[in-house]
């Protein structure tokens, strides 16, 4: 417990974080505001806790030997993260990430059928799980946040109008939704543009909710869901979007993605990806996230990304970076996961129910203190595909205008507590 101990103490300074130990024994660690209790249940998480925090730690709150007596998980790990940032912290963790940097191209392999398994892994889960946190349109991406006071359902209609902005569309366009998740964008764009979209997806869960989704709206003539990888694809498309796949393509894949996006591109076409990325360089996927929520994925660096674009031969014709709206997002998802969460327990068990607690507040906290952020980039084959300025973004919002009596009400009954401060655009 002393080792452990100092190890907290050269974390922990701005906080004050009180350890009870097995045998009874309390430690106080830092000073001042906020103030975290916590109880570990179990001796035998200590070492783990020493020699691999990063995976140690989820493990044991998800199996009950390690307890947050005052305050909540998120207030425990908001106070790791904010003092830890972006850093590799120190000793052991700093060999281990450094290690896993070596290895990750062998460990990121992604061929389609590894690609099928690491999907079914967590989208092809109960689609009850999912209606407990996300808005009704199950956007399972970061929203676009105009202001913290934005509900859920708002900031994710902001999202799909901000990409459709930046897509160009016109009526009549052929576009490539790749990652099209449960089919909410494709449905969106075909009903704001009068486009033809195709969505690719590797959910069989997904693909079929997708499916009946474009059925009952209408737009099956015009929008259609393939269970495909987007590697077997081969038509042609004025237009492609990929939002919260790219994370899942594999760091050694970069080059085979863009060249794909290139060839499948028409040559004014423009493609825009969406994807959380890194603010301090490359680095290895976190051990408890591949493990337990999405093996095989990566949080790319933009210097990793620009390469592969270069290479493959396209032109970048825009980029921005949102900062602390994923942080918003999880936020919204955390509090509606809490206040649904008997009715996942009736599904799953209390491990389950753990671990998507751990999951949904550590990516919050790691969104706010520990370096990621997300990446918008628009890619063409032509250097004049897009205006030489950007006001064409906010003409298309201006047109298209969102109405309050059909995103401002969320779609769950969940209570709001106080809004965390420090939130920018």
């Amino acid at each position: 417990m002393l080792l452990l101990r100092k190890m907290l103490g050269q974390i922990i300074h701005d906080g004050r974080l009180t350890v009870i130990a097995p045998n009874g024994g309390i430690h106080h660690i830092g000073n001042g505001t906020p103030s975290i209790t916590i109880r570990i249940v179990d001796p035998a998480v200590i070492p783990r806790l020493l020699l691999n925090p990063d995976l140690a730690l989820g493990e044991a709150y998800m199996d009950g030997a390690l307890l947050v007596d005052d305050g909540d998980i998120y207030g425990f790990l908001d106070i790791c993260f904010s003092n830890i940032g972006s850093s590799s912290g120190q000793g052991v963790r700093r060999a281990r990430a450094s290690l896993s940097r070596l290895v990750r191209r062998f460990v990121q392999h992604n061929p389609i059928p590894v690609a099928r398994a690491n999907v079914a892994h967590h989208y092809d889960l109960s689609d009850t799980l999912y209606e407990q946190f996300l808005d009704a349109d199950r956007q399972y991406s970061c929203a676009y946040y105009n202001s913290s006071d934005d509900t859920l359902e708002r900031a994710q209609e902001q999202k799909k109008r901000h990409l459709a902005a930046k897509l160009l569309l016109s009526s009549g366009q052929r576009i490539l939704d790749i990652g099209s998740g449960w089919g909410g964008l494709s449905l969106y764009l075909a009903q704001i543009a009068a486009v033809d979209v195709t969505g690719l997806t590797l959910s069989t869960e997904q693909h079929a909710y997708s499916e009946r989704r474009a059925a009952e709206t209408g737009l099956g003539d015009r929008v259609r869901f393939l269970l495909k990888d987007y590697r077997q694809e081969e038509g042609r498309y004025d237009r492609i979007v990929s939002v919260g796949m790219f994370e899942h393509v594999g760091v050694g894949h970069y080059r085979e993605y863009f060249k794909k996006v290139r060839s499948l591109l028409t040559n004014d076409g423009v493609a825009m990806i969406h994807t959380i990325g890194r603010a301090d360089g490359p680095g290895a996927a976190n051990a408890w996230i591949n493990k337990y929520i999405f093996p095989g994925g990566y949080v790319p660096a933009l210097s990793e990304i620009l390469p592969a674009i270069e290479q493959a031969g396209l032109y970048v014709t825009d980029i921005e970076i949102l900062r602390l709206h994923y942080a918003e997002t999880l936020k919204a998802w955390r509090q509606r996961f809490i206040a649904n969460r008997g009715r996942v327990a009736e599904i799953y068990d209390q491990r389950f129910c753990l671990m998507w607690e751990f999951y949904l507040a550590s990516c919050e906290a790691a969104f706010r203190h520990g370096g990621l952020i997300n990446f918008q980039i628009q890619v063409s084959k032509r250097v004049n595909a897009a205006p030489l300025t950007r006001d064409y973004i906010q003409n298309w919002e201006r047109l298209h205008k969102i109405d309050a009596a059909d995103v401002d009400v969320p779609a769950h009954s969940v209570s709001h507590p106080a809004k965390s401060g420090g939130f920018a655009q």
